[in-house]
């Protein structure tokens, strides 16, 4: 993205997640377990978006570049596995597997396309 242009995008995004997360915060203030699920959500996110700002910004071929890879697909494995879960314990059991199916597909396809499949281009 541009710096002259996308700087209030990035701004605008990132007011609009700390008011979301706020408000989820305050609705479910007295479920603890919701309020870890959102905090931990809310901070995932922004880690993953900053380690994709440092990929990007990254040369080519520093090893930062690798362990910013792994951080990636790590906090979108994470936040992938927590929105499954949550999804799935509002469905039946057959829905639930189908919910676990598509997560587990996700998960699977973006290590196959960050780790495998580019090192064979």
């Amino acid at each position: 993205m541009d710096q002259d242009g996308g700087n209030w995008l990035i701004g605008v995004s990132f007011v609009m997640l700390t008011c979301n997360s706020a408000l989820a915060i305050y609705r479910s203030k007295e479920d603890a377990w919701s309020v870890a699920f959102v905090l931990s959500a809310y901070f995932a996110l922004l880690l993953l978006f900053w380690c994709l700002r440092l990929y990007e910004r990254a040369a080519p071929n520093a090893a930062q570049r690798w362990k910013l890879k792994v951080a990636v697909w790590s906090l979108s494995t994470f936040l992938t596995a927590m929105f499954s879960y949550k999804v799935a314990n509002l469905m039946t059991w057959p829905v639930d597997l189908v919910v676990w199916a598509m997560a587990a597909t996700v998960i699977c396809g973006g290590f196959y396309a960050y780790f495998i499949h580019h090192n064979h281009q």
